[in-house]
């Protein structure tokens, strides 16, 4: 490994295994020699980018041979007005995945102990290890945060708990009272993070809402993002609010321009974008009603979702049906990399695409 006389390379470095996304439709189309692929893999928004968000971009065009503004102050400001924060509550992110970033570098050291459910977002493990700290994990329960047992499993040495509502790779989701009854359970000297990325998709009421509990005596910061209901996952742009004790912290630790400008432009717009924010929940509800009733017509068990994906069992032959998928252009996400082996994750498309995805689920599953 050290040919080229590099530097020891620390153990919990050198045991990383790269993160997998989901594969890119250019890459299917050329392995098979084929057109027309659809994607149904990662979570994406099937609608696109919000319009007024393209138009801020084409507008920011000019201002390309500028550094951005560090601060971000525009699109802080927006922030600011619509969760009725100060602005110095609020940091933003290279996506949600660097305020998971920063919050390992800010707040653990060597041996140090993070918490998160398990299954859940595999880039929690990746980055606490960069970090040297220790991940522990808390198994679900049916399918739902067990907030109790993670509550249980803080030792003296936990320094943030990750907690994602609703949940990846689930689609659970947990209420605020249960919240609040799993904050009185935490012990000073503990970050609770809530990743609520995909928040904006919860029908439910009765669903936490990471605002609420902002000024909590437990520091909690809510991690959100614009890669998913507000479809820019292509700019990379997420956001934390936080304490304002915290959010200093993060200031000081990321990258002084870590935002370009045209996030920022395309940010501030999909923000304001209302109607269109509206239609993509609306074409995401109607996409999980009609996969549930596909999948209670195949026979197969679901888990109801909060989310813009569902999780279902296909069984033993979990692999092989993505597998058969891909060769008829639909990319679906494997499980095996969380732990559900039996289980394939399918994001909702557009309702052509959905029809798609179900018309060759069950062509499969009917070949036997």
């Amino acid at each position: 490994m050290n040919k080229r006389n590099l530097p020891p390379i620390p153990p919990e470095i050198e045991a990383l295994v790269p993160y997998k996304p989901g594969k890119p439709i250019e890459e299917l189309e050329r392995e098979l020699g084929i057109s027309g692929a659809i994607k149904l893999a990662s979570n994406e928004n099937p609608l696109g980018p919000s319009p007024k968000a393209v138009a801020a971009m084409a507008r920011a065009l000019d201002g390309l041979h500028r550094y951005p503004d560090g601060a971000g102050f525009e699109l802080r400001q927006a922030l600011a007005k619509r969760y009725e924060l100060a602005q110095e509550q609020i940091v933003l992110g290279n996506g949600s995945n660097e305020i998971i970033e920063l919050l390992c570098r800010a707040f653990l050291r060597p041996g140090d102990l993070a918490l998160a459910a398990a299954p859940s977002f595999l880039m929690y493990s990746k980055l606490v290890q960069v970090a040297g700290g220790r991940l522990k994990e808390v198994p679900l329960n049916d399918f739902r945060l067990d907030l109790k047992a993670l509550a249980r499993a803080i030792e003296p040495r936990t320094r943030l708990v990750f907690v994602n509502n609703p949940d990846n790779p689930a689609g659970t989701a947990f209420s605020g009272e249960e919240f609040r009854e799993f904050l009185g359970q935490v012990p000073p000297g503990v970050v609770v993070v809530l990743d609520e990325a995909y928040i904006d998709f919860a029908s439910d009421p009765q669903v936490a809402q990471g605002t609420d509990f902002l000024d909590h005596a437990v520091p909690v910061v809510v991690m959100r993002t614009f890669s998913k209901a507000y479809g820019l996952a292509g700019l990379r742009v997420g956001f934390g609010l936080g304490p304002v004790e915290i959010m200093d912290i993060l200031h000081r630790v990321r990258q002084p321009f870590n935002t370009s400008i045209l996030a920022q432009a395309a940010g501030a717009a999909a923000l304001a974008d209302e109607e269109f924010l509206q239609k993509t929940l609306q074409v995401t509800w109607q996409g999980l009603k009609d996969f549930y009733a596909c999948f209670e017509r195949l026979g197969l068990v679901y888990v109801p979702s909060q989310t813009n994906f569902v999780l279902v069992k296909i069984g033993p032959k979990a692999s092989h049906v993505a597998d058969e998928l891909l060769k008829r252009g639909v990319i679906v996400r494997k499980m095996a990399s969380y732990g559900l082996p039996e289980h394939l994750r399918i994001s909702v498309g557009l309702p052509q695409e959905n029809r798609r995805f179900m018309d060759e689920l069950s062509a499969i599953l009917g070949e036997g």
